[in-house]
């Protein structure tokens, strides 16, 4: 499975903004943006004018570091979304949510969502009953993600951090289990982009 194996707290300051990508260290003031906001690399707290196509990419590149998915997963994934209804952009979005590893973090079953990815990976996780361990697999709504009866005594499991669970989820705390109650739109999702200029990007 290819994945990112550098700092991840530099992408954090690449995009000017924190990506929770380390879990209960960025809350703290041990994170990078809060030490050194500034681009990083030799000419990184220089001013430089960013073009259009330098936005769009930012855009793409902060929301695919945020679910910490590869360029051509990503891409296909965009793929997708253009051919469905509705808007491509929410499409994609929405899409992102529903990953495995995403709901996994969003349940407050993981720190991160590398963790979560792990996790997903080792097959610590069911869907409706069933080992699942790809952390890509979409969840559809009424499906039910539970710890597997086997990893409940996990130390992963046994001192999770509380975190607001979105409304399109619904978690049960005894059971260590969520159920995706209804598909994320738009307003359920957090993060701060403007999916229109990805849009733009791939429309080129």
């Amino acid at each position: 499975m290819a994945r990112y194996t550098e700092a991840v707290c530099r992408l954090c300051r690449r995009e000017g903004e924190k990506l929770f990508l380390k879990g209960q260290r960025c809350y703290t003031g041990k994170c990078a943006i809060a030490r050194r906001s500034f681009v990083p690399g030799q000419h990184g707290q220089g001013r430089k004018k960013v073009s259009e196509y330098g936005t769009q990419l930012r855009e793409k590149q902060k929301t695919k570091r945020f679910y910490g998915v590869l360029e051509k997963q990503f891409h296909n994934t965009f793929e997708k979304a253009s051919r469905m209804k509705g808007k491509s952009g929410e499409n994609l979005l929405q899409m992102l949510e529903l990953r495995l590893d995403n709901v996994v973090y969003r349940l407050g079953l993981a720190s991160s969502r590398a963790e979560a990815r792990q996790l997903v990976t080792h097959g610590h996780f069911t869907v409706n009953g069933k080992k699942v361990n790809i952390p890509s697999y979409i969840t559809k709504a009424n499906e039910v993600i539970a710890v597997r009866e086997s990893s409940r005594k996990s130390p992963k499991f046994q001192d999770l951090a509380s975190r607001p669970v979105p409304a399109w989820l619904s978690f049960n705390a005894d059971a260590l289990s969520g159920t995706v109650v209804q598909l994320p739109v738009r307003a359920d999702v957090d993060i701060e982009v403007k999916e229109t200029l990805i849009v733009e990007l791939y429309s080129k």
